[in-house]
């Protein structure tokens, strides 16, 4: 199978066509900078862009920063307000001109790393983590995903976990690696202690320096750098349009 894969970031949105059975981009991914406000209007319009400039014909699958319920974002921490009254699956397939499928951005990177990645093979809970404009995570158990936790919204020291511990905040306020390091791992103290997973997989944009701050955790539970980096999300975004067909296909036979 063959599906355009799409990851609406806070800074940018990027997409290629996967091959979901080996979890390969078939292209080399192309990447337009998030419109500023991040309006549906806005972004629809960027979505239509990468589909003409891959010219594609097929299913689209696009990976959001928002909780995702039937089609709907009820979140909007990262992007415009005005996604909220959207029905999102029946713009984006207007702009894309294609089927689409959504899903929460971490829940995105969660899959490819579960199928493809460094989560491939592991039993029990693993705790997905992207560290980027803000702090994503996904959940699974056992391989079964627990959509849309927003635990990168946990209180720490009286302030969002995101807005104290996301990898924008190293960046704008200067942190050394080090300090950085310390507030990042303070937050997965705080998921171990409330979940107790058996590993965690650290992606997102800070994935990509993982050497100059993995080695500094000193949280106990295995923590780990995802292998897809950033283009878990495209090609999780492909694979929720595959388990949504698989989805539908099963309501089908119920009747």
């Amino acid at each position: 199978m063959k599906v355009l894969g799409i990851d609406i970031g806070g800074t940018g949105i990027k997409g290629a066509p996967v091959d979901t059975a080996r979890g390969k981009l078939l292209a080399a991914r192309r990447r337009i900078a998030t419109p500023r406000p991040a309006t549906p209007e806005a972004v629809g319009a960027t979505v239509a862009r990468i589909v003409r400039h891959f010219k594609w014909r097929g299913p689209v699958g696009c990976a959001v920063p928002a909780v995702v319920q039937d089609g709907q974002l009820r979140t909007a921490a990262n992007i415009s307000k005005r996604w909220l009254a959207v029905d999102a699956v029946a713009l984006f397939g207007k702009s894309a001109g294609a089927r689409v499928a959504l899903i929460n951005d971490a829940d995105a990177a969660g899959y490819a790393e579960m199928h493809f990645g460094a989560g491939r093979g592991v039993s029990g809970l693993v705790i997905i983590v992207t560290l980027g404009t803000g702090i994503g995570t996904a959940l699974f158990i056992n391989g079964h995903l627990v959509p849309n936790t927003e635990l990168g919204h946990l209180e720490i020291r009286g302030k969002d976990a995101e807005t104290w511990a996301a990898e924008r905040v190293r960046k704008e306020r200067d942190l050394s690696w080090k300090k950085w390091a310390r507030r990042v791992d303070v937050y997965l103290k705080h998921l171990q202690r409330y979940f107790w997973p058996d590993l965690i997989i650290i992606g997102g944009g800070a994935s990509n320096k993982r050497d100059r701050f993995l080695p500094r955790l000193t949280v106990p539970v295995k923590v780990v750098p995802a292998r897809l980096r950033n283009d878990a999300g495209i090609v999780g975004a492909a694979l929720a349009y595959e388990h949504e067909r698989e989805r539908a296909r099963r309501k089908r036979a119920l009747g």
